[in-house]
Order: C-alpha cells, then sequence, then structure tokens
C-alpha cells in the first residue's frame, strides 16, 4: 500500500504542481519513445525521489513503499512458470485446437480469446490470466500468418473489463468489497449489468477497428485444420508436470483470499514445487522472464506513489466526495465518480487511486450519507480506465511485451497505436456503462 504522509489539503499546492510535472514529463517521455519505456521510467522516478526529498514531500522510504511488490512477484513468478510451459509443446497443442474451432476466422477467433480471457479473469487475477494467453496468442496468430498486435490489445482491454466483474478478478475489487462490506454475490450481481455492456461494446468496437487486419485467411487456416494436436506436444512428461503445478497454483488463486495469501505467494508456492519435480534449473525457468517489463513497473510505482505523497490524489478525492453529500445530486456524484476515476487510471495507476477513495468514502458512510451508488461506481471507472493507454494497465505491458518478442514485420504496438483503439473503446464502454448505471440507479443503491 502506497503511504501518504502529507496532511489533506484544500489548495493545490506547490509540491503538487511539481510531482504532476514529473509524472507529465515522465509520461511524455514515455510516449514519445525516444528511449525505452523502462529507461525513461527510471529516470521518472529517480528525479521524483530526488526532487521529492529536495523539497520535503517525498523521501526514498516512501518510494520503496509505494513499490508494490505483490504485483512484481506475481509477475516474476508466473513468468517463470510460463517459461517451463513453452519447450513442453502444450501452448502448441492448444494453439492448433483454437485454431481449429475458429475455423480460421481471424473475427471467430478475436470474439473466443477475448471471451476466454475475460471470463477466466473473473475467477483468475486478470494479470496471471494475460500472462498465460499472451504466449499462446502469439503462436495462433503465427500459425494463421496473422498480426497478433490486435488479439493481444483485444485480450489486454477484456480482461481487464472482466477482472471488475468479481470480488477476487482485480486487486482494485478486493479493496473495494472490503472497505465497503460486499460480498461475491451481491458484488457478482451489481457488476455483471455494468460489465456485460461494455464487454459486447468493447468487442464490437474491435472488431470494427481492425476490420482490415480480421480478414479471412482461409488459404493459410486450412493446413492446420487436418493437423493432429496430440503430435505438437514434444515433451508429454514434462507437460503433466507443469500441468499439475498450473492447476495447483489456479486451484489456489481461486481460495487465496479465504486463506489469506497473497497472490505473489501462491504464484511462488507453484515455482517452489516445479523446482522440485520438474528437475529444471532455475536459470532456465528465467529464459522468458521480463526483466525489463518489472524494472517499468517498479518505477512507475514510484513515479505514482510521488504524486500520491504530494496530496494531489486526495485533493481530487476529496473534490469528488463532496459532490456526494447532497441527496439529490447522488446519481451525478456516481457518473463523475465513474468518469473522473476511469480518466484518472488511464493516467496514474487504479490502485493508489482506490486507495485514496476507500477512507473518504468510508467517512462519508459513517455520517450517514449513502455512498453504496459510490462504492459501484468506483469499481466499474477504475477497472475500464485502463484500457485507454498502453501503460495505463499491467495487462497491457505484458501484451505489448509478448508483441515485440513475437517477431511479427507489424506487430510492434506504439503508443499512439494503442491510444487510437484505447480512447473510443474507453468513451464508448464509459457510454455504455453510464447510461445502465443512471437508467437502473435504484439497483445500485
Amino acid at each position: 500500500m502506497i503511504e501518504n504522509p502529507v496532511q489533506t489539503p484544500l489548495v493545490f499546492t506547490q509540491e503538487m504542481w511539481i510531482a504532476t510535472g514529473i509524472l507529465v514529463g515522465a509520461y511524455l517521455l514515455i510516449f514519445s519513445e525516444v528511449l525505452h519505456r523502462a529507461s525513461a521510467a527510471v529516470i521518472g522516478a529517480v528525479v521524483m525521489v530526488g526532487i521529492g526529498m529536495a523539497t520535503d514531500f517525498y523521501t526514498q522510504e516512501g518510494a520503496i513503499s509505494a513499490i508494490d511488490g505483490n504485483t512484481l512477484l506475481l509477475l516474476l513468478a508466473m513468468m517463470m512458470l510460463v517459461a517451463l510451459l513453452r519447450p513442453t509443446g502444450g501452448l502448441e497443442y492448444i494453439g492448433i485446437k483454437l485454431a481449429k474451432l475458429s475455423g480460421g476466422s481471424p473475427r471467430k477467433l478475436l470474439v473466443y480469446l477475448c471471451l476466454a480471457t475475460s471470463v477466466i479473469s473473473m475467477f483468475l487475477d486478470n494479470v496471471t490470466t494475460v500472462l498465460i494467453f499472451a504466449p499462446l496468442t502469439v503462436l495462433i496468430t503465427r500459425m494463421l500468418d496473422l498480426n497478433p498486435a490486435p488479439f493481444l490489445m483485444g485480450e489486454a482491454m477484456l480482461s481487464n473489463i472482466g477482472g471488475i466483474s468479481t470480488l477476487v478478478g482485480d486487486p482494485t475489487t478486493i479493496m473495494i468489497g472490503s472497505a465497503a462490506g460486499i460480498d461475491f454475490i451481491a458484488f457478482l450481481i451489481h457488476m455483471l449489468p455494468m460489465v456485460v455492456p461494455a464487454w459486447i461494446t468493447t468487442v464490437l468496437l474491435l472488431l470494427f477497428l481492425f476490420r482490415h487486419e480480421l480478414r479471412p485467411l482461409q488459404e493459410n487456416a486450412a493446413k492446420y485444420m487436418d493437423l493432429d494436436e496430440s503430435k505438437a506436444i514434444s515433451n508429454p512428461a514434462c507437460l503433466k508436470r507443469v500441468a499439475l503445478v498450473l492447476a495447483i497454483v489456479i486451484m489456489l488463486f481461486f481460495i487465496h483470499h479465504k486463506l489469506h495469501l497473497f497472490p505473489a505467494y501462491v504464484a511462488w508456492i507453484g515455482v517452489a514445487i516445479a523446482m522440485l519435480i520438474s528437475g529444471s534449473r532455475p536459470e532456465q525457468m528465467f529464459t522468458d522472464v521480463e526483466w525489463s517489463v518489472l524494472l517499468f513497473f517498479a518505477a512507475l510505482f514510484i513515479i505514482v506513489g510521488g504524486v500520491d505523497a504530494s496530496g494531489m490524489l486526495d485533493l481530487l478525492g476529496h473534490a469528488l466526495a463532496e459532490q456526494a453529500r447532497n441527496p439529490e445530486t447522488l446519481l451525478l456524484s456516481g457518473l463523475m465518480v465513474i468518469w473522473v476515476a476511469a480518466l484518472l487510471s488511464a493516467i496514474v495507476d487504479n490502485i493508489p487511486i482506490t486507495i485514496t477513495m476507500l477512507p473518504i468514502f468510508s467517512g462519508l458512510q459513517t455520517q450517514g450519507i449513502d455512498v453504496t451508488p459510490l462504492w459501484w461506481a468506483l469499481a466499474i471507472g477504475v477497472g475500464l480506465g485502463g484500457n485507454v493507454t498502453h501503460i495505463g494497465a499491467t495487462a497491457n505491458i505484458i501484451c505489448i511485451s509478448e508483441a515485440e518478442r513475437s517477431g511479427h514485420p507489424q506487430a510492434r504496438i506504439s503508443p499512439l497505436q494503442w491510444f487510437r483503439a484505447g480512447l473510443p473503446v474507453l468513451l464508448a464502454s464509459l457510454i455504455a456503462v453510464s447510461l445502465v448505471y443512471a437508467m437502473f440507479f435504484g439497483w445500485f443503491r
């Protein structure tokens, strides 16, 4: 959790100007691609800590505590487990099965992959889901001679949407459910009416935006329709062992919140078992670890931590909460929370935004103010906001890195390319969600 030692400010302070300026500068450097995104983020983090110490709003200790160790360790562990799966032929097996199921139709394949990732993300961590599906997607698109970029972007966006359907699908929903005292079933039945139209809107828009890349390629697909997928498995014994480990990890992911285990610890249980039964050397498991991705996220957490420490997020949170004090404008307040939380999550990681809003809403609730609609608004807003930029969510960065490794000449996803798809997807899904929220507002109270 990101610590914020600064008292809640009432005005826009000098520290906020400084922190916001550094954030904007770092993001401009990342989006310009003058430097690799990891290098740009590290520079921004170093500047944030240095100036923060000089102006006394950020410390080295605060920067370290801002790093979300659970996310980084979860990424590392799952990357290591997927590295064990690659040489077994298991991904090729699933790839051929999915290629056959789609009949070689890129449009059907996009819908199937998006549906699978979003549904699985409802019950597993969406980051874990993408870590497994991204290399599989690259493999399938290579078989069909397709550009993997549209499929990877779709999976990232729909995993973000699917993850906010349940209490266990995303870290923000876990925090909101805990703070608001919402159980699993109540959360699901209130979020699904908003998630489903957002899902449909996003898929339809992606099919339109990528219509040229999703043209039928029957001549490439035909040769895979008669393949025997069982022959793709090159190491059955190792595949069985790795599949057993993944099954244990997935089972624990379903119940980790009841056992009070961090998702990262669950993943490392799997790594420990894999080291014990697979016979693989540690360096073999490090082969496919994307160290630049881990470094990028660590630096980004530090940058966002500086913005939080300056009091900027508290100021925005209290400005939103003030609108909720009047029961007559509660609907308007909920809509504002949806849109503002989404837009902020497109720029700043949604976890510190959620952390900032939780005590504010809880405080309003103790004063007798009905904040129930605001919990749902916050959950959907922070979940959708990550889709607009390539660094808006962890799943996005994973898919971009996988696209770069695919070797396809057109697979590289630039920040502008993501934004061109992400912005209309965000606006369309926000409009759809807002209409449902307004039409059935009584249901969310």
